[in-house]
């Protein structure tokens, strides 16, 4: 008896290795198929001579923009690291840099603020890296109580959960948001840059969001990535600028969403860096210099076409786009996958297939 229990284990134990073997194999198979590991990268040499749009860049005549990051460099809540999003600097500060503007990168604490460095970095991100005049700025950013908002034409507020925290109640940022746009200058913000905006008053004693059309990193995405977000956060941002503006547009999730509201221009996410930025050029009364877009612009400019006008449309965009990041493409089919949209997930997966 004991002996046919056994077999029956043993072979019970056979088929499941087998099947785990089988699966895993299919997994694998599948997971190469998307060639991936062909996908070129960015130098990490690139310096900012090799950025092509900088080398037809307007002198630099215009006047100032203000980027002011966090000087949070942990969520006091958790623990968990935070800072500001070196891709949300990086990007936008060649677009006003090549578009005839000096930028200035200050924080709430001035020196040298916390960094957060993820994955997917471009080339402008490795150029900011290795750009000595960036590096220098970054390590010595201005004091914001040092800051007299007359010197600028704009002010931007780069991302980062940091930014939760030592934001909102910010004296100097109320004084310096409010001074600029008063003055007729550009008020903006990316992903978790808009905190800087919710306790901001002009000088006739109106909240700055009174009446505006504003976005930033939605309830949505904030979920997503963190499922406690309510309690090891101080709010969530969609529900902050609800309470304060006039409407929250929120888009797709993780992707390019930037709202332009007269001078005021907010983008939803990373992915709007780029939109937003050129929407200040735009704001400020110029015609932005001609750039080529990423490969990760034309992945998301894909999955826009998929939300907007459907998956036919989306598979033309993607055949006249064969350089598009196909990881991030890939990563939206995950996500959908997670948040069970299985059609969603199983278009993405077909779209991410070189």
């Amino acid at each position: 008896m004991k002996k046919r229990v056994w077999l029956r284990l043993g072979k019970s134990a056979l088929f499941c290795f087998g099947l785990v073997l089988v699966l895993g194999v299919a997994g694998y198979v599948y997971a190469i198929g998307f060639k991936l590991d062909e996908l070129p990268t960015a130098d990490p040499q690139t310096e900012p001579a090799d950025l092509v749009y900088l080398r037809s860049a307007v002198p630099t005549s215009r006047g100032r923009v203000l980027a002011v990051v966090t000087s949070t460099g942990s969520n006091p809540n958790t623990g968990k690291r935070t800072g500001y999003e070196l891709t949300e600097l990086s990007r936008a500060y060649y677009v006003f840099v090549a578009n005839g503007y000096e930028v200035d990168i200050a924080s709430p604490l001035g020196g040298e603020p916390p960094m957060v460095l993820d994955d997917g970095l471009v080339e402008a991100d490795h150029a900011f890296l290795n750009d000595p005049a960036a590096k220098r700025k970054l390590k010595n950013s201005l004091s914001l109580s040092a800051i007299d908002p007359n010197d600028y034409a704009a002010v931007y507020f780069v991302g980062g959960k940091g930014t939760l925290f030592d934001f909102p109640e910010n004296i100097d940022i109320q004084r310096i948001t409010s001074a600029i746009y008063v003055a007729g200058g550009v008020v903006s913000a990316v992903c978790h840059g808009p905190a800087a905006l919710v306790n901001v008053t002009l000088d006739n004693g109106s909240p700055l969001l009174q009446g505006k059309r504003v976005t930033a990193f939605t309830n949505d995405e904030e979920l997503f990535l963190t499922k406690d977000a309510r309690t090891v956060f101080p709010f969530l941002l969609q529900d902050a600028l609800s309470a304060k503006a006039a409407q929250f547009i929120e888009g797709d999730i993780y992707l390019d969403n930037t709202v332009v509201d007269g001078r005021l221009v907010t983008g939803q996410n990373p992915w709007s860096t780029w939109a937003t930025a050129e929407a200040v050029i735009l704001a400020l009364g110029h015609v932005p210099v001609a750039r080529e877009r990423s490969t990760e612009e034309l992945a998301v400019g894909v999955l826009q076409r998929y939300y907007r006008d459907g998956v036919a449309a989306a598979r033309q965009a993607r055949m006249k786009s064969p350089d598009v990041d196909r990881r991030l493409i890939l990563m939206h089919a995950v996500v959908a996958g997670m948040q069970a949209r299985w059609s969603d997930a199983w278009q993405f997966q077909k779209l991410a297939r070189p």
